[in-house]
């Protein structure tokens, strides 16, 4: 097992590695498995990718973020009004999602993001659209799934699933699946925190989940 000194190492070097991130401003502390990543980057896109990154690291059992997002003053600088409209504008023109499906909301640089969709990949998508975009600070992504009927075999689905993702190791990991009404339950320990990420991934995949619990937690 690491040292709380190897695993701060750990993670540093993975945030390095990581292309989409800017390391420099970014501090890390690490204590019985649990990291704080503390500091500013230029956009919320970056924020994602330093977040993403540090949950890659073996030994990391939960993060704690900390991390502002502070544009550079000479690029781009939009008010809320000129914001809004931008997004609108890039989600409009997304295929994912019906047209109109999606309310846009700005404050202060903070987007908040609601609505319906048939699939959770409609949600991901819109939200993935415009972490990039100069001047958006952070995302409450608040879309919700339309209810639509499921096999009874959703917790197979999702077991199935994870048989066939290279990314999964059953060897190391204990999991359990209950499903009612397309709300999908998620319990046991898996090895890692990208690991409990794969599983919710999977689960939102199967047809007929309209939500996920996930209680996974990281030995």
């Amino acid at each position: 097992m690491s040292t709380d000194a190897e695993l701060k190492q750990d993670v540093l070097a993975e945030l390095l590695w990581e292309q989409s991130v800017h390391a420099a401003h970014i501090a890390v502390v690490a204590r019985d498995g649990v990291v704080s990543l503390a500091g500013h980057v230029a956009s919320y896109a970056e924020k994602r990718g330093a977040e993403a990154a540090a949950s890659r690291v073996r030994g990391v059992r939960a993060l704690a973020y900390e991390i502002d997002v502070r544009p550079p003053s000479n690029g781009e600088l939009r008010d809320d009004k000129q914001l809004a409209a931008a997004i609108a504008d890039r989600l409009r023109w997304n295929t994912s999602f019906p047209q109109d499906a999606v309310k846009v909301e700005v404050e202060k640089g903070w987007v908040t993001l609601s609505g319906t969709v048939t699939w959770r990949f409609q949600s991901e998508a819109g939200e993935a659209e415009i972490r990039h975009l100069t001047g958006v600070i952070g995302i409450s992504n608040l879309i919700t799934v339309k209810p639509h009927p499921g096999g009874p075999g959703i917790g197979e689905d999702i077991t199935e699933a994870l048989k066939l993702n290279w990314l999964w190791d059953p060897n190391r990991q204990t999991l359990w699946v209950t499903a009612k009404d397309g709300a999908v339950i998620l319990s046991g320990t898996v090895a890692s925190l990208h690991d409990r990420q794969v599983a919710a991934s999977a689960a939102w995949a199967a047809p007929g989940t309209t939500s996920v619990e996930n209680r996974l937690t990281v030995t």
